[in-house]
């Protein structure tokens, strides 16, 4: 009898122990997946920012040049 009580308590342990790693697992797998969204949303704004100076550049570039046509 003491054989049956130990093998369903250690049978309740390892299910405890096989839940407790699918939850890490799972936790595991959200951190990733919001690490890998962060990176995309940071190189998405890098590429934003670096568009809108250029087009700042253009802009200004653009005004030089019409104010070095109007001087002449």
């Amino acid at each position: 009898m003491t054989e049956s009580t130990t093998s369903a308590v250690e049978a309740a342990v390892q299910a405890r122990i096989a839940a407790a790693r699918i939850k890490v697992q799972a936790a595991r797998e959200r951190r990733d997946e919001l690490s890998a969204a962060r990176r995309r949303g940071l190189a998405a704004r890098h590429a934003n920012k670096l568009r809108r100076l250029a087009e700042r550049e253009q802009l200004r570039l653009d005004a030089e040049d019409d104010q070095d046509q109007a001087d002449t």
